[in-house]
């Protein structure tokens, strides 16, 4: 049996796997590859829609499914096929709705299965747009026929965005969705129930693992279900107070190789299931 036959590791993405550079650290790759030549389950749990994950799996190069959509959905990026969804209710575009009418700053991004449109944009749509690549297809919400994921807002000032959570949250519909926070500048609605600790029990049955022999590795809000639910949930060093406090211990900052410390540690035993 290899040293890490039966243990996954799924980690968060921007602040966690990846340095501020958005790369993966040499460090970090060579102990990803060793992880996985002994045995071990790598992959990654991200917000992003498999749309824009493709170069992501060839920086990563998972060996597992991966979780998408903050957990909406496991991924399989050989087959390019979902395994699992959890679609969001279309009444959430009566909150999107509400919000393009009385908050005319934020950027509206919804998120199908397999596209991403914008209700309205904004410098911070530009900006998601000419990161990933992609063209800034606008349609108004209400005509978008295909099954809806997600919703994202955007705005380049996090008060705006402290603003429409609360608009949200104290929505006469707000107990019917899930809401979330990604970073500073971003928020998004959720079908109800979903966050990233959903999708993990999801991919361990998959793989066929236990569990209580995952481990999940974080640095923002948005990562504390999956740090509550992995058998070890694991917070970097540069992590929000709240995935800290989700977590089980906290490690290493992204940008001193925290995933290749933590397989070492795992290797060594000052990780222990």
């Amino acid at each position: 049996m290899k040293k890490f036959e039966g243990i996954l590791i799924c980690t968060d993405l921007d602040g966690t796997l990846l340095s501020s550079d958005k790369t993966v650290s040499r460090e970090n790759y060579a102990a990803i590859e060793y992880f996985k030549s002994e045995g071990g389950a790598f992959t990654f749990i991200t917000g992003r829609p498999p749309r824009i994950s493709a170069g992501i799996c060839e920086m990563v190069l998972p060996n597992a499914p991966f979780g998408c959509l903050n957990g909406g959905g496991l991924y399989d990026h050989v087959s390019k096929k979902y395994l699992w969804y959890e679609e969001a209710p279309r009444a959430c575009l009566e909150l999107v709705d509400d919000v393009y009418r009385k908050l005319g700053r934020i950027g509206i991004q919804v998120n199908t299965l397999d596209n991403i449109y914008f209700s309205r944009e904004n410098s911070a749509t530009e900006n998601f747009c000419r990161i990933t690549g992609l063209p800034c297809c606008h349609k108004h919400h209400f005509d978008i026929d295909e099954t809806i994921a997600k919703i994202v807002f955007l705005s380049d000032d996090p008060e705006d965005i402290r603003e429409l959570a609360s608009f949200l949250n104290s929505h006469p519909r707000a107990d019917e969705f899930g809401f979330v926070s990604s970073e500073l500048t971003l928020y998004e609605i959720l079908p109800k129930g979903i966050n990233k600790g959903s999708v993990l029990p999801k991919l361990c049955e998959h793989l066929g693992i236990d569990i209580k022999h995952s481990i999940a590795v974080g640095d923002y809000d948005n990562d504390v279900g999956m740090l509550k639910t992995a058998g070890i949930g694991i917070a970097v060093a540069n992590a929000s107070p709240a995935a800290k406090a989700a977590a089980d211990l906290v490690t290493v900052s992204n940008e001193e190789n925290a995933i290749a410390k933590i397989i070492y540690d795992l290797e060594s035993g000052a990780i222990a299931f």
